[in-house]
């Protein structure tokens, strides 16, 4: 079991398409076998609405909520990516786990992020979504019902993999290999096309490149500003997304020069070795 923690980011959209594996929609239900578990104060939201299944848009429209009712709540360092995204794998060989198998996994291990702490049901918004095999995320939004910035702990990778530990042993499951492992075999030096294929790799990250970034800004005072009244935001909405999506193009073309430049030039060195073996002495 092998935890892994994102990026944060300013909106959950992408995350929860992440987790999905495809991406968010209006139309799609999710019931509680997709999302296992949550955080306890959702149950003042379903109270009056028992039966109804939330669609994916209405559940990442509702990890958002905190950063439109709180705008300016920000870390104590002047960050605002107030979404969290981690996500567990288990080991290919693994059984599959039971639906409460899973939510029993996603509430220790929102215990072990501080994200959800007991007796707190007006903490962080958190859900844990398992659409995926072998594979459990959790999102969640670090900006409380009060406004307060929920800072996660600075050691939130080893409390991690501290409770992935002791889950794998109480489930049984197959624990991860801590023993020497063997000496890896000696790499060629990478060559200047491998190193600007990663440069641009970098620019086009999904996660942490700073190109997504600014388009997560962008986003999200697209949505901010279309659910203001009157046609003039609806049209600054509009170009905002249209904005949105230049730069998402702007990021496949990189990622697609980067994964050209990566390609190994295996042709060109065998035309060389042939020409070389016509040569005469």
């Amino acid at each position: 079991m092998i935890p892994r923690l994102h990026e944060r980011t300013h909106t959950p959209h992408d995350s929860l398409a992440e987790a999905l594996g495809r991406p968010v929609s209006p139309n799609e239900g999710l019931t509680e076998y997709t999302v296992v578990a949550h955080w306890p104060g959702l149950d003042y939201f379903t109270l009056d609405d028992e039966q109804r299944t939330w669609t994916s848009v209405e559940w990442a429209e509702h990890l958002e909520d905190p950063c439109l009712d709180h705008p300016f709540a920000a870390s104590s360092d002047g960050d605002r990516r107030a979404i969290l995204h981690l996500d567990v794998r288990l080991h290919p060989d693994d059984r599959e786990l039971t639906i409460p198998e899973w939510a029993e996994t996603a509430h220790r291990l929102a215990r072990a992020a501080s994200i959800q702490i007991a007796g707190n049901e007006h903490g962080c918004r958190w859900i844990a979504v398992q659409a995926q095999p072998g594979r459990i995320d959790l999102i969640a939004n670090l900006i409380d019902l009060d406004g307060a910035w929920h800072a996660p702990p600075t050691d939130i990778l080893r409390r991690l993999a501290d409770a992935a530990r002791r889950i794998e042993q109480d489930l049984h499951l197959i624990p991860v290999r801590t023993g020497p492992s063997a000496r890896p075999a000696l790499r060629p030096a990478p060559t200047a096309s491998t190193q600007l294929a990663c440069l641009l790799t970098q620019l086009a990250d999904e996660q942490a490149g700073p190109l997504a970034t600014v388009r997560g800004l962008v986003e999200h005072t697209a949505h901010r500003i279309a659910r203001q009244p009157g046609t003039v935001g609806t049209d600054t909405a509009h170009r905002l997304e249209l904005i949105a999506r230049r730069l998402h193009a702007i990021q496949q073309d990189l990622d697609s020069v980067a994964a050209h430049l990566a390609q190994p030039r295996v042709a060109a060195v065998a035309t060389a070795a042939r020409h070389t073996a016509r040569r005469s002495p």
